[in-house]
């Protein structure tokens, strides 16, 4: 089932950004294992603003979320994790179609995302979704803007691509 999130699931989501990182020292990505999850005090300005969602289990736990902002009139996902447990059933893609229906419902254009090109549960897994790679020079400012804090931080260490999906 998917919900918005509540105050008292955001410690969870932080151990399921852990859990779902850690799947990046597979790949060679250490670093992006090793990162920072955030904490409960940035995740509770999505879930706030109504702009969190959780795929709970049947105990009512979150065991995958997604928390997105508003970015050049898009619904733009920040973050979409899924615990490796509770992977490849669905639960990221109907969380990607729970944001559909809100941005479409508020008049936004498309959802967007930044993500590792080459990473097969990154920008493959978005492409089977029916995102595709936004050109360089299509991007737009606020997009850019976020492509340049991934660059900051350090992200561009590995390809990186922008994504749309429009609505």
């Amino acid at each position: 089932m998917i919900r918005l999130a509540r105050p008292d699931d955001l410690p969870a989501l932080i151990d399921v950004e852990r859990e779902a990182g850690a799947l990046f020292r597979d790949v060679g990505m250490a670093a992006i294992a090793d990162d920072d999850p955030g904490s409960v005090a940035e995740l509770a300005v999505y879930q706030s603003a109504g702009r969190a969602w959780v795929s709970v289990d049947d105990d009512d736990r979150p065991v995958a979320y997604l928390i997105a902002e508003v970015v050049d009139g898009c619904a733009h996902i920040e973050q979409v994790s899924v615990r490796p447990s509770h992977a490849r059933r669905g639960l990221g893609s109907a969380l990607i179609e729970t944001l559909a229906e809100w941005a479409g419902s508020r008049g936004l254009t498309a959802l967007t995302l930044t993500t590792f090109e080459t990473v097969p549960w990154n920008a493959p897994y978005y492409e089977r979704l029916r995102f595709r790679v936004v050109p360089e020079a299509e991007i737009g400012a606020g997009l850019r803007s976020i492509r340049r804090a991934e660059a900051a931080r350090g992200l561009d260490a590995w390809p990186r691509v922008a994504m749309i999906r429009p609505l």
